[in-house]
């Protein structure tokens, strides 16, 4: 063995005591002996090599995970402070963007602005075209936004087809300037795979200070937004306090609207659709109304947008329908029309994207027990034409009803003879538009002539809306035309008015037949 008084038993206490402190980098001197004692300290200093190995492996798993963690983080905060659709940021970075423009204001011509930026007829192209073709719009929009302002601009998708821009130290009259330009971008068509869209904006522009919550300023340029859309399409608002009270005024009759399709206010009138040769009211057109308890009398142009943009389109749609289908029950019953009588009922686009909407149809029929082919719904040439996949399958489920189908509006811009060869569909209703001149216009004739022949070569036939004079009525029933409708017929009119009209055309009819 070894002496107790060996200088190499305190190196050898010491250096265990460095190792177990931590030092792995210490080592016990090897003496020239190479006796059972070296043999004791070689075997800790390779004791101390293993751990200052694994130590060293340790460290760097340690900073790579860290590293790793880091990035995550920066990942993570990425994605919170990003819309993950258009790259664009999004609230959470504009709120904190607009915040961080205030705090560091300049004078009065050089504040921050927001904009605030709503597309016009995107929901038309998301309905009719679906969510992908919707997406493809919402990025090139974003990107054509970005391109038009600055580099230090923050540009945020807020959600749906809203977007902002926070513009420090600008002013309204340069953020006016670019709003313009972003609007003229935004107007530029936008080419998707199998076609090509249009799709204008309405601008809100709201001038910033230090001391305003960057949300109330949100608020602002949101009701001037709204300001826009009210004046026309592809327009740009400054805010103003007065718009405030218009918000208000808006909020409080969208409040008034759902109580009204809830409880009472809306109310149906019906224009009559004629046969041109007999002069027979065919069926009547529903059109809804609102009586307002203090407004008075609410023309559908006027709410219908509001239904819409708060998303009781469908809701008010099932109201008419019901209304409309139970009051045609109600003459059936009285005897004052046969089976030929028809009432015609205008759905939306958002009601052909609802499988319920069959549903519903089915459990109106069901409960009046009013034929299904004395129903005609009426949907508009370009929910039609533009229409999806799930479009298509609600317009088969809805003929495997045996309702009726009619083009509202044709001929304002999509009409071709290829679409109108595949759409299930049993007429169409030809665009007051395309009979103006009739009368007046020696050319117009000829139009309306190849416009009839046209649907009957797809198998339909034509129902003519706004004849307004005797000699556009005369005109229609000399080029062969069946079916017409306008105020020269008849004004719409409460339902309690329909049982003397029928009268009245049935005492003309007879008197025709006699003469």
């Amino acid at each position: 063995m070894f002496a107790d008084d060996d200088p190499r038993l305190s190196q050898l206490l010491d250096g265990i005591v460095r190792l177990a402190s931590g030092d792995l980098q210490s080592r016990i001197e090897v003496s020239p002996a190479r006796d059972e004692l070296d043999a004791i300290i070689m075997g800790t200093n390779l004791l101390a090599e293993d751990l200052q190995i694994i130590y060293e492996e340790l460290e760097q798993r340690v900073e790579v995970r860290t590293q790793l963690l880091h990035e995550a983080h920066r990942e993570m905060k990425k994605m919170a402070m990003q819309d993950p659709l258009t790259g664009l940021a999004n609230r959470s970075a504009l709120l904190a963007a607009l915040k961080s423009a205030q705090d560091h204001d300049g004078d009065a011509l050089s504040q921050p602005v927001i904009l605030l930026l709503d597309l016009d007829a995107f929901k038309s192209i998301n309905d009719t075209l679906g969510h992908s073709a919707g997406d493809q719009v919402l990025v090139t929009v974003g990107q054509r936004i970005r391109r038009a302002v600055r580099t230090n601009d923050v540009v945020a998708r807020l959600g749906g087809d809203e977007f902002a821009i926070v513009m420090p130290a600008t002013g309204a009259d340069q953020a006016a300037v670019v709003g313009q330009r972003i609007l003229a971008a935004i107007k530029e068509p936008i080419d998707l795979p199998d076609r090509t869209v249009r799709c204008g904006a309405s601008v809100g522009l709201s001038v910033g200070a230090s001391g305003r919550r960057a949300e109330d300023l949100l608020m602002e340029a949101d009701v001037a937004m709204y300001a826009s859309k009210a004046e026309g399409l592809n327009r740009l608002h400054v805010f103003e306090p007065g718009l405030l009270l218009i918000r208000k005024l808006r909020s409080q009759l969208l409040e008034d609207l759902r109580t009204a399709i809830k409880g009472e206010g809306l109310v149906l009138h019906y224009q009559p659709v004629i046969e041109l040769g007999t002069g027979r009211i065919e069926g009547v057109e529903a059109l809804v109304r609102w009586d307002h308890p203090t407004r008075g009398r609410i023309m559908p142009d006027e709410f219908i947008p509001l239904a819409e943009d708060a998303g009781l389109i469908s809701e008010l749609g099932l109201w008419v329908l019901s209304t409309a289908v139970g009051q045609l029950r109600r003459w059936i019953d009285a005897g004052l029309v046969d089976s030929r009588f028809s009432v015609r009922i205008n759905i939306s686009a958002t009601d052909l994207q609802s499988l319920q909407f069959i549903e519903d149809v089915r459990a109106v029929l069901k409960q009046t027990g009013v034929r299904p082919e004395q129903v005609v719904l009426e949907l508009t040439e370009a929910a039609i034409v533009r229409g999806n996949e799930l479009d298509r399958y609600s317009l088969g489920g809805l003929r495997g009803l045996g309702v009726g189908i009619e083009i509202d509006d044709f001929g304002t811009g999509y009409s071709s003879i290829s679409y109108l060869r595949r759409l299930p569909v049993d007429r169409v209703k030809v665009d007051r538009s395309l009979i103006e001149g009739l009368g007046t216009d020696p050319s117009q004739p000829a139009l309306v002539a190849a416009v009839l022949q046209l649907v009957r070569a797809c198998g339909l036939e034509a129902v003519w809306e706004g004849v307004e004079t005797a000699d556009q009525a005369e005109h229609l029933r000399n080029l062969g035309c069946l079916s017409a409708q306008g105020y020269f017929f008849s004004k719409p009119v409460p339902p309690e008015q329909i049982p003397g009209l029928l009268a009245e055309t049935l005492s003309e009819s007879n008197k025709r037949l006699i003469d």
